[in-house]
This record gives C-alpha cells, sequence and structure tokens, in this order.
C-alpha cells in the first residue's frame, strides 16, 4: 500500500484562535457547535481566517461479490442502474450538491458492468465488483493498492481544481454488509450491534444478513490486522475511499464524512493514519443500526440527526451549510472592540 504523509494540523495558534471566537461581538460559547467548527477549520488551514473553494462530493462506486448471498434487499444491477441516475442528475445527492453549491465526481472503481465511455464518469475499474468473502479474500494486495491510488488520485484531480473541502460517497449494494464486518472486526463491537437492515431489509433479512456475515467471519483465517481485513472482506469503493481520505488529510483539506459506509471509511482510514482524524467533520448520524455505535467509537460529534440512510454523501453534503455558517461567523462577525459593544457573559 502506498504511504501517505500526514501532519496533525499545528496546534501552535489555537489559543490565538479560541481569543479571536471569544471576542466576536456575542457571549462566550453562545454560537455552539459554530464556534468548535471554526476553531477546527482555522487549525485545519493554518489560517485565523478559513475559506471554503469549491467543495466536491466524490462518489465511489463498485460492487460487491457478499450481495450474491442475499444480503441485501436490492439486487445487485441496481448499482449501475442508480449511477446512471447520478449522471442524469436525478438521485437525491444530485439535487443537494446543486443546491449547496458542490461538483459531482463519480468513479466507476468496480461496477460488474461494462458502461460505455460517459465523459462524465471516472472509470477506474479495478475490477468488476469483488469476489465473495463468504468463500475467500474479496481482493488482492495488488487490488487493494491500486484502488488506494485510484482513490488518492481523484482526490489530487480536486485539490489541483481549487477544492479545499471534500466530501466523499458510495455506491455498490452490498457495501453496508462489508461496512458491518469491518466495524466488528477493527472495533470489538459484538457483530449482532453492527449489522442493519440497509436498504430496507426486514426482520428475517436482516437476521439472514447478520448469519452469512457471521459464517463469513468464522471462515475467515487471516491475522486480523487492518491491512489484512481491508483486504479480504473489502469492497472496492470502500478502499478507494479510504485512500481519497488519506489523501485529502495529507493535502490539508477539509473532509465531510457521510454516513455509516464513509463513517467505517474514516474508522479504516485511522487505524493506518490515526493523525487523519482532526481533518474529518462528521456530517450526520443515520438511521442505520450501527452508525450511532461506531460515531460513539470514534469519538465523533455528528452535525446533523435527520434519519438519513441513503448514502452517496448525501448527509455530509446536507450538512456543509452549517460548515459555511462556522467559516463565516469567524470571518464575517465583528469584535467587541469594532462593534463598540461592551463585552458581556
Amino acid at each position: 500500500m502506498r504511504t501517505f504523509e500526514i501532519k496533525e494540523p499545528d496546534k501552535g495558534i489555537e489559543q490565538a484562535l479560541r481569543d479571536k471566537i471569544e471576542n466576536l461581538a456575542k457571549p462566550k460559547g453562545s454560537l455552539g457547535r459554530l464556534e468548535s467548527l471554526a476553531l477546527q477549520i482555522g487549525l485545519i488551514q493554518q489560517t485565523f481566517s478559513p475559506t471554503l473553494r469549491h467543495p466536491v462530493n466524490v462518489i465511489y462506486a463498485a460492487d460487491h461479490g457478499i450481495a450474491d448471498e442475499g444480503v441485501s434487499k436490492s439486487p445487485k444491477e441496481v448499482t449501475r442502474q442508480v449511477i446512471y441516475n447520478f449522471l442524469n442528475g436525478g438521485s437525491g445527492v444530485c439535487f443537494l450538491a446543486r443546491q449547496h453549491g458542490f461538483e459531482l465526481k463519480i468513479v466507476d472503481g468496480g461496477v460488474d458492468f461494462d458502461f460505455p465511455a460517459n465523459p462524465r464518469l471516472i472509470d477506474r475499474k479495478v475490477r468488476k465488483g469483488t469476489r465473495n468473502y463468504l468463500h475467500e479474500a474479496a481482493m488482492t494486495a495488488e487490488e487493494v493498492d491500486k484502488a488506494i491510488q485510484y482513490g488518492a488520485d481523484i482526490v489530487t484531480d480536486c485539490y489541483n481544481e481549487g477544492c479545499n473541502v471534500i466530501s466523499f460517497g458510495e455506491m455498490g449494494i452490498g457495501n453496508t454488509a462489508t461496512s458491518s464486518v469491518w466495524m466488528h472486526c477493527l472495533t470489538g463491537i459484538p457483530l449482532v450491534d453492527c449489522v442493519g437492515a440497509g436498504s430496507g431489509l426486514d426482520e428475517a433479512g436482516v437476521r439472514h444478513k447478520y448469519n452469512v456475515l457471521k459464517a463469513a467471519i468464522d471462515n475467515y483465517q487471516g491475522d486480523g490486522s487492518a491491512a489484512d481485513v481491508l483486504r479480504y472482506f473489502g469492497g472496492i469503493e470502500m478502499v478507494m475511499a479510504v485512500g481519497g481520505m488519506l489523501r485529502a488529510a495529507e493535502l490539508g483539506m477539509i473532509i465531510l464524512v457521510d454516513g455509516f459506509i464513509m463513517t467505517n471509511c474514516v474508522l479504516m482510514a485511522s487505524r493506518f493514519y490515526p493523525q487523519m482524524l482532526p481533518y474529518c467533520i462528521f456530517g450526520h448520524c443515520g438511521d442505520e443500526s450501527g452508525h450511532k455505535r461506531v460515531l460513539d467509537f470514534l469519538g465523533a460529534e455528528p452535525l446533523l440527526h435527520l434519519g438519513l440512510r441513503l448514502g452517496e454523501g448525501s448527509g455530509s453534503v446536507c450538512a456543509y451549510p452549517i460548515v459555511e455558517s462556522a467559516v463565516r461567523m469567524i470571518n464575517e462577525m465583528h469584535t467587541f472592540a469594532q462593534a463598540a459593544v461592551t463585552k458581556y457573559i
């Protein structure tokens, strides 16, 4: 796997940033989470006047071999159908991207389908879907390396186009199953607490999903390291997202984190480079049953609780105006001295 040079944001300016925020014309702490966000973004960018430029939502897409075991309510062909909906501007994240000024980049990392050439679809296909990890490793080490590199390269392109705040989304039937396995293996949280309804399984469906994943874990003979879990139980689009997140942190970008699947990608990325976590802003806590548990494990405080469980980056894009408000607060509010207001508590 390629290496990344990720440094935690220098805290040398932290107290001066706090002083600026606390001297804005308002009671101390009265803008709540906007204040902590402004502090975080100021530290990421190492400035007292942070900016948000050219926000991008990158959607990595791929199919999962484990989907053949009926772990999702949706059939595998839905992956390619939803990609066409992305390209036609009709998906949930599409209207949110238009509303909040995001560019969308759609990346075919491993969809089990041959798409005709389309300038709006970025072809980085590693293979046509992963293998079925109920029976064998989902990916080879070489495929992991390629997915990490491709995911990182897309972020480099965004950065070179002027982006400094990036959101990640995903499309791939079966990826809540893969996320549940990653979550269990990396946190030790009981598998039953990691497995949820995904795209809409009923109680019997969730029970079947759990049984399949339990059997896959029982069959696993690896060493349990993050690198081995990534390879054996990987989803191509999820591994690409790990590479993208690590590259974004290396470049000092703000990382907006979406739902259950992308939160587990942060979990995986942070096992390799814990110093990437300060670059992450968690957009929301969704309805997938394991999402709150993995957020709590990471010590993450999500911005929204709207019952979302779409994926695609929808929750992080939806939360973006709150991030923008935090930046406007630190840049546009007057201090007590500027406003000629007596400092009050």
